[in-house]
């Protein structure tokens, strides 16, 4: 058996539901980059649960008296989930009980998403959602009829987004995964939307930058500038336009991935019209997607944009590489024409030599001649002539063939 198979089999076990019957109350809160917040307060609300059931390195369940309380870890967030059978007569929007209040309140700059569910059953609501202190709320009729939610969107004084579900025909399990659904949709949409004050930080930039790559594109147009310092501009812009990418990435990245989720979640409530109210789907979808899609133009704006400053360094780097040829011809064609004057010197020079070994050569025989005469051998100046002339010119043909060698090797 492989030694990951138990593991990854229970990831299907890996963060179940609360299973719970109306009415409740039920509070999700959503933290931000609290790793270390989560064991601490874990810990603590370890120490003041009355059982604490099996847990994993991700999930957990204690059961605070009545309540049951579930804590999840997620890779930048943590969540803690508290379901409160509702007391008969009780006030529909109670605020989070203690000691669970106290113990968050550290913890408030870091909370992300806080929803408070009202579930009642259809046999003992107000009938009207005007009663639950809504202005203008959206609603849906979920799992096909099987229940109903409202929500206005709005955040109380606390903060809190509230919705009120209505159940028909869902059981404990059943209930359980659409209160789920409901939560994951708001803990997500609120992660997604962190992103937009980076897209409109980098959005910022991005400006600065096209102004300047425009410029540049300019100089680099005109020649106005020389390589060197346009190649150095250009690593400049490209050093931060690769650093913003860096910063974003991640975080763009977690937005698409967290957008994916929540239409994943509006898409398993099944929604249809109740009266006509606007759906909770085509709520957030009308009013999240703007978001997602603007962070999402803008990581394309800016990976657009590094491209564009790598198409301008392969132009600067082009126009080089024309600058260099143009140089080495103009080299070439130097050195063409110091060899074509060093031919020119050596044909002159092997001239002056032949001319000078001529003249010593002659001289030579004349002073052969004079001694041979000295010595009292009578020789006619022609016959010596005839003698030494062919000889003369079979030496400077000797000579001139051995010059002719050379230059040619």
């Amino acid at each position: 058996m492989h030694p990951l198979r138990k593991t990854l089999h229970n990831e299907l076990h890996a963060r179940p539901s609360i299973y719970f019957r109306e009415p409740s109350h039920v509070y999700h809160l959503a933290f931000v980059d609290a790793e270390q917040a989560c064991v601490e307060l874990v810990s603590q609300l370890e120490r003041l649960a009355s059982e604490v059931l099996p847990a994993n390195e991700v999930q957990g369940l204690l059961r605070l008296d009545a309540a049951t309380l579930k804590w999840e870890r997620h890779s930048e967030f943590f969540t803690l989930t508290l379901v409160l059978p509702r007391p008969a007569g009780g006030e529909p929007w109670p605020a989070l009980p203690e000691p669970l209040a106290g113990l968050i309140q550290p913890l408030r700059p870091l909370l992300i998403s806080a929803v408070q569910v009202l579930v009642e059953a259809e046999r003992d609501w107000a009938g009207s959602v005007s009663g639950y202190g809504f202005k203008d709320p959206a609603g849906s009729s979920l799992g096909d009829g099987d229940a109903t939610v409202w929500s206005d969107f709005r955040l109380d004084e606390h903060g809190v987004n509230r919705l009120l579900l209505v159940n028909r025909r869902l059981n404990a399990y059943r209930l359980g995964r659409m209160i789920r659904r409901l939560l994951e949709i708001e803990t997500y949409r609120m992660m997604a939307s962190l992103a937009l004050p980076v897209a409109q930080d980098v959005s910022r930039q991005l400006k600065d930058y096209d102004r300047e790559l425009a410029a540049l594109s300019d100089r680099n147009a005109e020649g106005s500038d020389s390589a060197k310092v346009l190649s150095a501009a250009i690593a400049q812009l490209s050093a931060r336009i690769v650093r913003c990418t860096a910063r974003t990435r991640q975080r763009f990245g977690a937005t698409e991935a967290y957008a994916q989720i929540v239409g994943e979640r509006i898409a398993e409530l099944r929604e249809s019209h109740v009266d006509d109210c606007q759906r909770l789907g085509v709520f957030i979808e009308r009013r999240f997607r703007p978001t997602v899609r603007y962070c999402a133009a803008t990581d394309q704006r800016l990976v657009r944009l590094g491209q564009s400053v790598a198409n301008l360094g392969d132009l600067l780097q082009a126009r080089v590489q024309v600058e260099v040829e143009e140089q080495n011809s103009a080299i070439l064609r130097s050195l063409n024409a110091r060899a074509d004057t060093q031919i020119k010197i050596q044909k002159a020079v092997e001239g002056l030599s032949i001319i000078a070994i001529s003249y010593y050569l002659l001289s030579l025989f004349k002073l052969s001649y004079e001694g041979l005469h000295g010595l009292g051998l009578a020789i006619p100046v022609k016959t010596a002539m005839l003698a030494m002339g062919p000889l003369a010119l079979l030496i400077l043909l000797g000579i001139m063939l051995r010059i002719r060698r050379a230059r040619q090797h």
